[in-house]
């Protein structure tokens, strides 16, 4: 009879966060040394900073700086001194930066990975703890820099499988959206609130379409849950002004930056913007990404330290869902400069550029666009233990294995033959080890291995019993000096 403790803990995950097994994270690994490969190329260097950072550091560039104590996961340390867990992976960078100005390199060009915390309403593809993988250029004013991270943006995106046509990188500049809220009265530090509310509206065009973002220009918008957004508050003629930088946009990137131009014409702040996203076009059709990047008035990404040009990496191809509905992952990383960041810790601004992957959804998309769930991970070599007076000789044997770079392991619970296989199917074994008395005793000492591959191909075909036992599918006894090299025979025949 089993007997339940009163005061056993519920084993649940806590919303907005997920478990990854040994399949996702295989396929992970694999992706991000493609994307590492694709930054080193380029003269990136790697960094880790922690995941905590003072909350002061992040300051007013906090993700929801309208909603105190929110947006970000805070506690205090044993000085009383208030830390967060990091949002992104810019802000420890500029903190970084700071500290060690004097003896880095300028232009300072580095990567980071490692996962990032938002303290929101989690839901549908929108976590409280994701992973991203960020490049930057802290030191280099050029909109140069702007142009190499799109570059870089479309390398790694094809680096890890996405063919070209089936993504774009798109271009805007803060200053173009800085000429739309002078021309709308919303200039000045004291609409920096308001401003940040319309931006976050624009940004969400994808998600929401025209509709939802008029919604959020205005009074604010109800989403399924019932749940009220407030809006920025602006007048029908400020929200028709808004939306019509959209039109700007053409095939051609210098037409979209001329038109831009003239649309922003009164406006100073708009000028430049277009100018450089002009220099950004002309860059981007010298080296040869003329298609793969784009000039977009409708990228904005949502956070307020973004100073210049701003971009986003789009996947564009389009898959089905399990009830045969099309839809389409959208954005999976961006980025943009941020020239007053690093300067909030010195006497002076420091130009900065640069963008981030978001690898979860990056991963997601990637699996859809294969058709297939992750691949499984290959396990271990497992060495079945069926005496246990002489398991030290099956440890001796996965050791063997184990000098020759081949993963092995000895099974160590205590059930019998038949559970001990089912281990090894459950661990994703390519083959089994097995030594008895017969095979230790005899005057060759040998073992018997069993190619689970091959077996289970096997076992799929045989209907009968006895066809099963005459045949003993995919299983050799060879002599124990040749281990190694008979295991290593049946891992090349499966790739």
């Amino acid at each position: 009879m089993t007997v339940r403790r009163a005061d056993l803990t519920p084993a649940r995950l806590p919303r907005g966060f997920a478990d990854r097994g040994a399949a996702e994270l295989k396929t992970l690994r694999e992706m991000t040394e493609r994307i590492r490969e694709t930054y080193e190329l380029w003269g990136f260097e790697g960094l880790e900073t922690p995941v905590f950072e003072y909350t002061d550091a992040l300051g007013k560039f906090l993700p929801d700086q309208d909603r105190p104590n929110a947006g970000v996961f805070s506690l205090q340390d044993d000085d009383e001194q208030w830390m967060s867990l990091r949002y992104d992976l810019t802000a420890p960078l500029a903190r970084f930066v700071a500290e060690n100005f004097q003896r880095l390199p300028k232009p300072y060009r580095s990567y980071r990975f490692g996962p990032v915390f938002r303290n929101e309403k989690p839901g549908p593809g929108r976590f409280r703890q994701f992973l991203q993988f960020d490049a930057d250029i802290v030191g280099a004013a050029s909109v140069a820099a702007d142009a190499e991270m799109c570059m870089m943006m479309a390398d790694a995106l094809e680096a890890v499988g996405v063919k070209r046509g089936d993504y774009v990188i798109k271009v805007n500049n803060r200053k173009i959206l800085d000429g739309v809220m002078e021309a709308i009265g919303l200039g000045g530090e004291e609409n920096a609130g308001r401003r940040l509310t319309v931006l976050r509206a624009i940004d969400k065009l994808d998600r929401l379409g025209p509709e939802g973002v008029r919604a959020l220009l205005g009074r604010g918008r109800k989403d399924e849950s019932g749940d009220f957004t407030k809006g920025a508050g602006l007048d029908d003629e400020a929200a028709l002004r808004v939306l019509s930088i959209l039109k700007a946009k053409t095939a051609d990137n210098l037409e979209t930056a001329r038109r831009l131009f003239e649309e922003f014409s009164s406006t100073e702040s708009g000028q430049d913007g277009a100018r450089e996203l002009s220099a950004i076009a002309t860059l981007i059709e010298q080296a040869g990404y003329e298609g793969r990047v784009s000039i977009d008035p409708s990228v904005v990404r949502g956070l307020e330290y973004y100073t210049g040009p701003v971009y986003e990496a789009e996947l564009t191809f389009t898959i089905e869902d399990d009830d045969g509905r099309p839809i389409q992952f959208g954005s999976v990383g961006g980025g943009g400069r941020y020239d007053g960041l690093v300067g909030r810790f010195m006497a002076e601004d420091t130009p900065a550029t640069g963008f981030s992957i978001g690898v979860s959804r990056l991963l997601a998309a990637l699996t859809a666009l294969k058709g297939e769930t992750a691949p499984a991970a290959d396990g271990p070599v497992v060495v079945l233990a069926l005496d246990r007076e002489h398991i030290g000789r099956s440890m001796a044997q996965a050791a063997k294995l184990r000098e020759a770079g081949i993963a092995a392991e000895v099974y160590l619970g205590s059930s019998g033959m038949k559970a001990q296989m089912k281990y090894a199917d459950r661990r994703r074994s390519p083959c089994v080890v097995i030594q008895g008395s017969d095979e230790r005793e005899a005057e060759i000492p040998q073992v018997t291995l069993k190619d689970l591959v091959e077996g289970a191909k096997a076992a799929a075909a045989i209907k009968e019993r006895s066809e099963w036992t005459e045949s003993r599918p995919a299983q050799v006894t060879v002599p124990e000096e040749r281990l190694v090299e008979e295991v290593r025979a049946i891992l090349a025949r499966h790739g």
